[in-house]
């Protein structure tokens, strides 16, 4: 896995056992002939977050395709999509292919994030059906529940919602991108709902400042935050507390 990734990977890998090996990213993005070369005997699961959670950058098609041809038949391919609804990237990869085509791939993909049902804790995974048998032998019961699948079953046929929702976060991103130009502040180029940025500073003393001012955002490590794209309002309030933060007498 990358070392700045989603962390959900890396508890799991460890609740289980195994050996988490994270690879350093390149200009914040996925190394993926990195990943590849470190690759051993011993790999099993390799995850791709694309795009990528938290820094919202994304592995292209051309990258994807370049790494698959080096990744030996007993390595599980986990590429997690739950961003995928947001991408723009005229050159973001196929990965259902790879399934499709009998490779061990597993792509995952959530209504959490475009469809708004983060509450109800619904997703999905597809994947070849060898690999759905040996996941069913340990899936615990009653893992989704019956409300979360009929309303998961209902946004599958909302596409107004889905576009709604997508051209209000490319309108907004924008604009808070061009906030943050504004107040000397540069975000990753991100495919998601979401921007991380470099404050300049101790990324937790301003993390700190924002939540005294009802803004939450997220800070991962060092200098970087990430800040997920909201309503017009919530967008405005965001950068108006950012500068009076980052403004402020020190």
């Amino acid at each position: 896995m990358a070392e700045h990734t989603f962390v959900i990977y890396k508890m799991e890998v460890k609740a289980a056992h195994g050996v988490a090996v994270e690879v350093p990213q390149k200009n914040w993005h996925h190394d993926l002939p990195a990943m590849a070369e470190a690759i051993t005997d011993k790999t099993r699961l390799l995850f791709i977050c694309n795009p990528n959670n938290p820094t919202g950058t994304m592995a292209t098609k051309a990258e994807v395709a370049a790494l698959m041809a080096r990744v030996p038949e007993q390595v599980v391919v986990v590429f997690d999509e739950a961003y995928y609804e947001y991408v723009r990237h005229p050159e973001f990869p196929e990965s259902l292919g790879y399934v499709k085509a009998g490779r061990n791939v597993i792509v995952l993909r959530t209504f959490s994030k475009i469809y708004g049902l983060a509450g109800l804790r619904i997703g999905y995974g597809i994947t070849t059906p060898e690999i759905t048998n040996y996941l069913n032998r340990i899936r615990p019961p009653f893992n989704a529940n019956s409300m979360a699948q009929r309303a998961a079953l209902a946004a599958l046929d909302d596409d107004s919602h889905v576009g709604a929702s997508r051209a209000l976060n490319h309108a907004e991103m924008d604009k808070v991108r061009a906030g943050l130009r504004r107040l000397g502040f540069e975000a990753l180029p991100s495919e998601t709902n979401f921007l991380y940025f470099d404050v300049g500073r101790d990324g937790r003393e301003v993390f700190d400042a924002l939540l005294r001012k009802g803004i939450i955002v997220r800070h991962i490590d060092g200098r970087m935050l990430r800040v997920t794209i909201g309503l017009p309002e919530e967008n405005h309030l965001f950068l108006s507390a950012l500068e009076d933060v980052t403004r402020a007498p020190r």
